[in-house]
């Protein structure tokens, strides 16, 4: 297992639309398993591959308070939201020491392969509703601060440069 460098906001990358994975074999599981390391190291509760730059529709998520329920959504579809919406507050770990609220449905049904590669549907509420929506945005090039006006995602995306050069100096 390895960490992995996590692409951070406005990396252009961020934006790239993840493709399906064609077979869950030695080199996904690999995958997933670095980047469980990597979320965990990371303190996160959610991690997509765009961003470790890998641009595979594979996500992994923790949100158990033990941090040992891992879950594994491979090619992942939602199949249904609730009717209901609520305002969560949101972090992500590619824009770090950021949190707003986000508009998300209530639960959701999802359906994606596990690490094994076999199928399963997933009914989530909560928490981890709000995570599989989050994580599910970054496969399709999109990072929770374009949710906000554009005047918070422009200081966002300020700060964030200054915080990168900061880091270059």
């Amino acid at each position: 297992m390895a960490l992995l460098p996590i692409l951070c906001y406005p990396d252009p990358k961020l934006h790239i639309v993840a493709s399906p994975v064609q077979t869950v074999d030695g080199h996904i599981r690999a995958l997933v398993s670095d980047m469980l390391e990597t979320m965990y190291e990371a303190k996160g509760i959610g991690l997509a591959a765009s961003q470790v730059d890998v641009h595979k529709r594979l996500i992994v998520i923790d949100v158990s308070e033990e941090r040992n329920a891992p879950l594994v959504l491979i090619n992942p579809d939602l199949s249904w939201t609730s009717p209901g919406k609520h305002l969560n507050e949101e972090g992500c770990l590619s824009v770090p020491g950021i949190y707003d609220s986000v508009e998300r449905f209530d639960a959701v049904k999802v359906t994606a392969m596990d690490a094994g590669g076999v199928w399963r549907t997933v009914d989530a509420d909560g928490v981890l509703a709000v995570c599989i929506q989050h994580e599910m945005d970054h496969l399709m090039g999109k990072v929770f601060v374009e949710y906000l006006s554009p005047l918070k995602r422009n200081r966002i995306k300020t700060k964030m440069r200054k915080l990168q050069r900061e880091d270059r100096d």
